[in-house]
């Protein structure tokens, strides 16, 4: 314990993110953040998974301890399928169980760490999914904080269904209520709904921190502890470095990538980059008519292609796009199909706009450079993010159909056509995402919020942990 008038003692804190790349790379962020302040941080994750990670930085590295638990075979699944990027959605229920076998391994590192004063943990922070690390941690007294969505997905969750919504109520498009059924039913093999791991992780924690700040969602935000009831901290958002830094851009050579190279050729402002994440492919079928749009829009465009699902392609992706596409936008657009430095992309004079699935990740690192939006979200968070980026003006989304969540070229036309061509709708939505920028870019705002995080956490390790995860004087 520190002396009066000493520094204070530094922190030991366990992370424990879920086995999907959108939510291990920003918490290694966090990670990293709290190491440069002089922090220790044991950083859990399966080995595969580490080892696709981007190296920590210099600084952090010698304070950040990536802690590796195996994760147990399971008939079915293929080896190696460590992350949600691995796993096909038919074998999601396998990887749910795998997952689920890591409560025993997780339980001896806890049991190691807590045997002596100086290795014993002072938080742990697990995802949401993350039952059994909450439930170790309350086993070791352990405070045990948990890692939450956005607000506005947590308000969105908190809505009536649409035939119960009074009048003039905001609320999610039909087909994505349908959309998230699934998470009440049990995932099959595993036995338990997401629903039901996530309310097993709130009930014992002491703590919900979210990737988030008040100026990034002003109407959500101070609703969360009420709807939650518990105290709610933001982490601000960890955008990532706009140089670069440890990130893969960086160690991957991205100047010279062919991407960058055909940036280079074209006029400022003048392409909207297309990216619509790795987790949740789009059908055949909605592939080419995002393709038959980006054509009909006749405006530039790069295309960061992912593999439909349900799909045997190409390499070169030729055979998921129209017959004849690439040969008749040859000199409009450019299609890849492989790894792309996307934050070269994002940062390039030539990039104009963003047409984005809208994961958390992309939102922020879109915005980090001030591009306007065209939105098209297609699972879990993206939806209310979508709606949240469009209320702020920040961009526009591409109609749907409200009964199967279906979009079709001129819908894709129409919307890229307005954020991209110069004209009232792209300077509004321009000045949309130039405001949203002024919060992402903010980095003295966001790394106060990891000093105020800090904080939080220390007020409270002069607590006891009740066998809930409560605090108790």
């Amino acid at each position: 314990m520190a002396s009066a008038g000493s520094s204070p003692e530094p922190l030991h804190v366990v992370i424990v993110p879920w086995l999907a790349f959108g939510h291990m790379l920003p918490y290694l962020e966090l990670a990293e953040r709290l190491a440069s302040r002089g922090h220790r941080v044991s950083y859990v994750s399966t080995p595969r998974n580490l080892a696709r990670l981007p190296p920590l930085r210099p600084a952090a590295a010698p304070r950040v301890d990536l802690v590796a638990l195996p994760l147990p075979r399971v008939d079915g699944l293929p080896d190696g399928a460590e992350s949600t990027n691995d796993v096909p959605d038919h074998q999601r229920e396998l990887h749910w169980k795998a997952f689920d076998g890591l409560a025993a391994p997780f339980a001896e590192f806890m049991a190691a760490a807590c045997a002596g004063e100086a290795t014993r943990p002072h938080w742990v922070i697990a995802d949401c999914f993350h039952h059994w690390v909450a439930a170790a941690a309350v086993e070791h007294k352990v405070p045990c904080a948990m890692l939450q969505p956005t607000a506005a997905v947590i308000a969105a969750a908190y809505q009536p269904p649409p035939e119960h919504a009074g009048p003039g109520a905001a609320t999610r498009p039909r087909y994505e209520t349908e959309e998230t059924a699934p998470m009440y039913d049990d995932q099959g093999a595993s036995g338990m709904s997401t629903v039901q791991r996530w309310y097993l992780t709130k009930n014992r924690c002491a703590l919900a921190v979210i990737r988030s700040c008040v100026e990034w969602e002003p109407e959500s935000f101070p609703l969360v502890p009420e709807l939650l009831g518990m105290p709610v901290v933001p982490l601000g958002l960890l955008p990532p470095s706009t140089g670069g830094g440890r990130r893969a851009d960086a160690t991957n050579g991205s100047a010279e990538h062919a991407t960058v190279r055909w940036l280079d050729a074209q006029r400022p402002g003048s392409v909207v980059y297309v990216a619509l994440g790795s987790e949740v492919p789009l059908p055949l079928e909605q592939v080419q008519e995002l393709a038959l749009g980006l054509e009909l829009a006749g405006t530039r465009f790069l295309w960061a292609l992912r593999k439909p699902s349900g799909a045997a392609v190409l390499d070169d992706g030729a055979d998921m796009l129209p017959p004849d596409f690439q040969e008749r936008t040859r000199g409009q657009g450019l299609v890849t199909t492989g790894w792309v430095p996307q934050m070269s992309i994002l940062a390039h004079a030539a990039v104009g706009g963003f047409l984005t699935h809208c994961g958390r990740n992309s939102l922020i690192e879109g915005l980090l450079f001030g591009h306007p939006l065209v939105m098209l979200p297609i699972f879990g968070d993206q939806g209310p993010n979508a709606r949240q980026m469009e209320a702020k003006k920040a961009g526009l989304q591409v109609a749907r159909d409200e009964s199967d969540g279906s979009f079709d070229r001129h819908g894709i036309a129409s919307a890229v056509r307005d954020v991209m061509v110069d004209g009232e709708a792209r300077r509004r939505f321009v000045a949309g995402a130039a405001k949203m920028q002024e919060v992402v870019a903010n980095s003295e705002r966001q790394e106060r919020y990891i000093d105020e995080f800090v904080q939080h956490l220390r007020s409270h390790c002069r607590y006891s942990v009740n066998n809930k995860g409560k605090f108790c004087v």
